[in-house]
Parts: C-alpha cells; structure tokens; sequence
C-alpha cells in the first residue's frame, strides 16, 4: 500500500465519547449483542473512550475540531449526554460540536429539542427511523419509520432552531430517506457512513447507488464518508475507495466530509489505514476539493468556528 502524505487539516465530521462511570450506555454495559450489531463481536469498545483515548488514537493527525454524534446513552440521560459533552469540551477542547439525541416520535419532542437547543454547541440531532433488520423484508408505515407522520412531525422541529438532521439508515431503506428530503428541502441532511453499503454484490451495490442517487438529487443532503467496516469481511483498502470514489461521484465533492467514527471504526481498521483508504478515493480530486471534504465542508455544515 503507497501511504500518501496526511492531509493539513481534518475536520473529524462523527465520532463518539463515553465514560462509563459517567452515564448510562445500555449497549455497552448490559445489554450487549453481539448478534444485533452490525459489525459483530463488539467487546473491545466496551470501555472508556474519553478525549484522551482519542487523542492517542489519532496522532499525529493534525485534528483541528471534531463533531460528537449521540452515542446511544440511555434515552433518559439525552441531556445529561450532551450536558456532559459541554464539560468535556470546556476541559479538553472538544468535541466542537454536538449532535444530540430527541425522540422525534415522542409526545415531548418539541420540548426535549428546545431543552438541548439550548446548549451552545448542538448543531443538529440524530434520532435513527425504524429500520429493517434486511434487504427483503418492509416496515413500511410502522411506528417510528419515515412514513410515520408524528415522527415526521418530530423532525420538522429540527428546522425551527436551525438544525441539521443526522441520517443513519442501512442502504435498503436510502429510497425511502430520499423521500423525506424531498418534504423537507430546507433541511440539512447527512448521511451517516456512506450509506451503509453493507451487501458488495453487484446487486447489492447496484440498490446502493440508486439510494444514494436518489439522496443526491437533493441539495440539501450531505454524506459523510466514514464506516466502511463488514460484519464478515476484512478490510478492504481497494473496494472501500473505491465506493468512496463513487460517492463523492454522485453527490459532488462539495457535499462530502471525513469522518472517523471512533471508537466503533477500531474494530475494522486502524486510522493510519482509514486516512489511506480516504486518500486513494478523493486523490483524483483538486487540492480545494481534497481540502473541502478533509475540513472545510464539516465546518460549514456544522457551522464551526475554529
């Protein structure tokens, strides 16, 4: 593998942090299935990952801010996650900021969303639809999927207080996201781990794009590129970039960013190998370009003031 040179700036768009002796985290502490995870055995996360876990994970890349995504804290502890969040950064210098957890099916989604607007460094919310568990099966209509009007309702919210919405879906379900960007065209909106191509058949891939292409057709939906990792396959340095390569195809350089999505991303790749991996799905793009999706466009989107 050719290892090119780190980039100058990186803007880290989704990772997680956690102390497990400061909240709740039911999937690390008490409830863990390795079966229900989507990569599998999942044991080596289940431990502090704090700023200083971080830190040592990423040298020495030059990170100059990074963007905290909810990190599945019980639900009752939302606030307290991102109350926390607020004393880490005044401690640590990071996270930069924050997307933060609501319910948006819940009766008090307007209330829980103003309570974390109200912290300086929420940007935006992730609340995950109901999915399905695959390709062939539907949960269309249900309670909390994207055809459910009261969770719809929910995300409407975000556009009130100016936030942006963190869309994490497996590929199956990215025609249906595409919908809801159209009822919403005023609401920023990125993709999570660049779709979640989990299925490398050229059938699988083929429903992939046509998810992502129809996502793209709307301006007001970014993605991230990150999480690339396969329940049962290894690393692939040459695959990955390749689907990098095709995302930052279909929706334009402009509306691509990095992300780690550390600690999770551990379990399938070093950094070192991930920043590579990065590097040989955008080298064919313009120094600006390069420079936009390593940091500039996360600043933007997330509206981060270094």
């Amino acid at each position: 593998m050719h290892a090119r040179p780190l980039p100058e700036a990186i803007v880290d768009a989704h990772h997680h942090l956690w102390l497990l002796d400061q909240g709740h985290y039911p999937w690390l502490q008490d409830e863990y299935d390795a079966n229900a995870f989507f990569l599998g055995d999942y044991a080596a996360i289940c431990e502090d990952f704090g700023p200083i876990h971080y830190r040592h994970r990423t040298r020495p890349l030059p990170i100059r801010a990074t963007v905290h995504v909810e990190a599945e804290r019980a639900r009752n502890e939302a606030l307290a996650e991102t109350a926390w969040l607020h004393e880490v950064h005044a401690q640590a210098g990071m996270p930069n900021a924050v997307v933060a957890y609501v319910d948006f099916g819940s009766p008090d989604a307007a209330t829980a969303l103003q309570q974390q607007a109200a912290f300086p460094l929420v940007r935006g919310i992730r609340c995950k639809p109901k999915t399905s568990p695959n390709a062939t099966t539907s949960v269309r209509n249900q309670p909390g999927t994207m055809q459910d009007e009261r969770w719809l309702s929910g995300l409407s919210l975000l556009e009130r207080h100016g936030m942006s919405w963190d869309l994490r879906v497996p590929y199956w379900h990215l025609a249906e996201a595409a919908d809801v960007a159209a009822q919403f065209p005023s609401l920023p909106i990125v993709v999570n781990h660049l779709g979640l191509p989990w299925d490398r058949s050229d059938e699988g891939l083929a429903a992939w794009r046509q998810g992502m292409e129809a996502l793209a057709g709307h301006d007001n939906v970014h993605v991230k590129l990150s999480e690339l990792g396969l329940r049962d396959a290894a690393w692939n340095t040459d695959e990955n970039a390749r689907l990098i390569r095709e995302a930052v195809d279909i929706f334009g350089w402009q509306r691509c960013m990095f992300a780690s999505n550390l600690p999770v991303s551990g379990l399938s790749v070093d950094m070192a190998t991930l920043i590579e991996t990065v590097s040989q799905g955008i080298a064919h793009l313009t120094d600006e370009a390069r420079r936009a999706i390593w940091h500039d466009n996360a600043l933007r989107f997330y509206r981060i003031a270094i």
